[in-house]
C-alpha cells in the first residue's frame, strides 16, 4: 500500500517525484478504526497521519463535557502537522470520524526532510495554513449560521472527504460536531 499511498493523499500526491521518493521508504500503512482518539491534547505528537480514506475530526472539548468540531482532515491533508511546523505538543484532540486508511510517518522524520528540501517545506506549510483557515471558518459557520446551515457545510465537507453519498453517523455525534443539539439535527 506504501506505493499507492501517493494516489490516495492529496498531500502525498503533489509532491514532486524526489520529495516523494525520500518520504516512501519510511511510509507505513495503519487502520484508522471509527471512534478512535489518535491524539489528545498535550499528547506528545509522534506521528502524523496521511489519511488515503475515512474521515478524522479535530475537536475541541468544552466545560460541560460537549465536543465540537473545528476541522476535518481527510485524503486531502495530513493530521498533526503542528508537531512537524511548531511543537511536539498536540494543541486539539483527534478522533476518527469516519473509519478508513492512512499512511502513517515519524514526525522527526517528516520535520528532517522539510528541513533538507525546500518544496516539502513550502508544501506543508500551504497545508497548515489551509487547516487554520478550515478551523476560521467553521468557527465563523457555527457562530453566525443556523442548524440547517452547519448541517449542510458539514455533510457536503463530509461527502467530499469520503467521496460517497452513504457513511454511518448518528445524529447524536453529528450534532455535537456542529455544535447543536441532537433534536435540532433530527427536524433538520
Amino acid at each position: 500500500m506504501e506505493s499507492d499511498a501517493r494516489t490516495h493523499n492529496g498531500l502525498l500526491a503533489s509532491l514532486d517525484e524526489d520529495d516523494f521518493e525520500s518520504l516512501r521508504p519510511h511510509l507505513r500503512t495503519v487502520a484508522l478504526t471509527q471512534s478512535e482518539q489518535l491524539v489528545k491534547i498535550g499528547d506528545t505528537i509522534n506521528h502524523v497521519f496521511l489519511p488515503h480514506s475515512g474521515v478524522i475530526s479535530l475537536v475541541v472539548e468544552l466545560d460541560q463535557g460537549e465536543r465540537v468540531e473545528v476541522a476535518m482532515i481527510g485524503r486531502d491533508s495530513v493530521l498533526n502537522l503542528s508537531g512537524v511546523l511548531a511543537g511536539p505538543t498536540a494543541v486539539t484532540n483527534a478522533v476518527v470520524m469516519l473509519s478508513g486508511v492512512a499512511s502513517t510517518l515519524d514526525v522527526n522524520q517528516l520535520r528532517t526532510e522539510a528541513a533538507r528540501r525546500p518544496a516539502l517545506r513550502t508544501l506543508l506549510g500551504k497545508h497548515g495554513m489551509a487547516l487554520f483557515v478550515q478551523a476560521q471558518q467553521t468557527a465563523g459557520c457555527n457562530a453566525s449560521h443556523l442548524v440547517e446551515k452547519r448541517l449542510a457545510r458539514w455533510l457536503l465537507r463530509v461527502r467530499d472527504l469520503t467521496r460517497s453519498d452513504t457513511f454511518t453517523l448518528t445524529q447524536e455525534l453529528i450534532a455535537q460536531m456542529i455544535g447543536a443539539r441532537r433534536n435540532s439535527v433530527s427536524i433538520v
